[in-house]
């Protein structure tokens, strides 16, 4: 058993894919035409990091009450974690790239990490050795 899909609730389809794929390297796995259980047209878009694991179904919010949840799923926690081989070359990638880091790198014991934000406002660990 494992984990194969978490959504995230995105404002919109293109800038999230720019984002995980053009500025994270994730791989785009699928991004085809679907409808809402009403009817309404929607895409079903899934990215995957590039090494393997849990994909995100990037999911274009619908409605006031989700709108509401884009950029805070968890209530202001950090909802994911990206570990890199190379925390260095990626936090440099990152910050070229104008990503937002809302905390700066320190060390724990789980290795070297830094907190930021993606393109929809949800916080992110990137976590290297």
């Amino acid at each position: 058993m494992r984990i194969d899909l978490v959504t995230l609730v995105v404002p919109e389809y293109d800038p999230a894919i720019e984002f995980f794929v053009g500025v994270l390297g994730f791989e785009l796995v699928e991004d085809v035409p679907s409808v809402t259980t009403d009817g309404r047209p929607k895409r079903w878009v899934v990215v995957r990091p590039s090494g393997g694991g849990a994909g995100l179904l990037l999911a274009r919010a619908d409605g006031e009450h989700q709108e509401r949840r884009v950029g805070d799923q968890t209530g202001g926690r950090v909802a994911f974690f990206l570990r890199v081989d190379d925390f260095d070359s990626w936090y440099n990638t990152l910050i070229k790239n104008n990503v937002q880091f809302v905390r700066e790198s320190k060390t724990e014991s789980y290795g070297t990490v830094a907190v930021f934000r993606d393109v929809a406002g949800n916080l992110w660990d990137l976590i290297g050795a």
